[in-house]
């Protein structure tokens, strides 16, 4: 074989190639086209039965050179890849999505923004128990320059001989302290029926993660006009976690925060594995505003400076942590919650690497 045989075969390839990328985009275009149809009929994008007749109708034409079980790899990545392909489609056309929306959404809460590049706090204890210990905290946040009180009234957890939150008494007490102190309130939501009186106490509606995927008490969020913080389940993608807020912004609510809050894996050392990395994946992918719970995610007082200073620097929006009076008498979470000089000290190493003057 001469070399101009050799480059005649190069050519013929090439022109191939081409032949190829053309067919590929073509039926990219198609997926497309179906993926859109599916969509307004939400049904599945992925059909085994359809891509199985698909295979067996390709390979039942196959002469050679290739076997039949090297064309079945080569033309099931194509039908991943397409598959892909509508997903991605899927996922622009989602409201929270940075590709609907390229400037970054903005929450007020009580005068105070959240997501115009200023790094905020949120702080207070983990179960409302009593006036005067919600007080006390409320009064140690205030003299930090923090301007919002978090604090469960409601408490969904995993025993259900423990501790479950004094409910609307718990609202009421948060309600007051806040008002006493010009604090904003945030506090846990469980049931949907609850939305519609929890309105009038709180400033910020949390759902919990075990509540990510409850979708009911999700639209029942996005039906109101209240801003919302939304933490990722225990277990939950990233993927997962989008969708989740999608529920609450497609019913008309764009006054969403996201919050990392830790997912568990193997690993003990820690009550869950905080994700650090989803901070920047999430705002690139949405343009929400993303907090960090870090009392959550480590379960251990110990960490949770380091951890803030990790989350302040990957880009998050703002920390979330627990204070008590007494942790040790604490009725929930004793063992992650700071006590009021602890918070002084977390507070006093924060605020000079953080982008927001307290």
């Amino acid at each position: 074989m001469t070399n101009s045989d050799l480059q005649h075969l190069r050519s013929q390839i090439d022109e191939v190639n081409m032949k190829l990328l053309k067919l590929i985009n073509e039926r990219g275009e198609l997926v497309q086209e179906i993926g859109k149809l599916k969509g307004m009929q939400s049904t599945k994008r992925f059909d085994p039965v359809r891509e199985r007749a698909m295979l067996d109708a390709i390979l039942s034409k196959n002469e050679g050179p290739f076997q039949t079980s090297t064309l079945q790899h080569i033309f099931k990545e194509i039908f991943k890849a397409h598959l892909e392909l509508q997903e991605d489609d899927h996922r622009k056309a989602l409201l929270v999505s940075r590709k609907k929306k390229r400037e970054n959404t903005i929450v007020t809460v009580k005068g105070e923004t959240i997501g115009d590049g200023l790094q905020r706090f949120v702080a207070g204890p983990c179960s409302v128990e009593s006036y005067e210990q919600v007080a006390a905290v409320a009064k140690a946040v205030k003299q930090q320059g923090v301007r919002m009180l978090r604090g469960g009234a409601y408490k969904p957890r995993t025993s259900p001989y423990d501790f479950q939150g004094l409910g609307l008494e718990g609202l009421q007490i948060l309600k007051r302290v806040a008002d006493e102190y010009d604090l904003a309130v945030i506090s846990e939501i469980v049931d949907p029926a609850d939305i519609e009186t929890a309105v009038e106490y709180v400033d910020v509606i949390q759902i919990g993660a075990r509540n990510m995927q409850n979708f009911e008490l999700l639209k029942e969020a996005g039906a109101v006009k209240k801003p919302v913080l939304l933490k990722r389940g225990l277990a939950a993608t990233i993927d997962e976690f989008i969708n989740a807020a999608e529920y609450i912004v497609s019913k008309g609510n764009d006054q969403l925060i996201l919050c990392e809050r830790g997912i568990r894996t193997y690993e003990r050392a820690t009550r869950n594995t905080l994700d650090i990395s989803a901070v920047p994946i999430l705002k690139q992918e949405t343009h929400l505003p993303v907090l960090v719970d870090v009392t959550h995610s480590t379960g251990r007082r110990d960490l949770l400076v380091p951890t803030a200073k990790a989350a302040l620097a990957i880009g998050a929006d703002g920390i979330m942590a627990e204070v008590h009076p007494d942790p040790a008498v604490a009725l929930s979470d004793s063992a992650q919650q700071m006590d009021i000089p602890q918070f002084t000290e977390f507070m006093k190493q924060l605020k000079p690497i953080c982008n927001l003057n307290l």
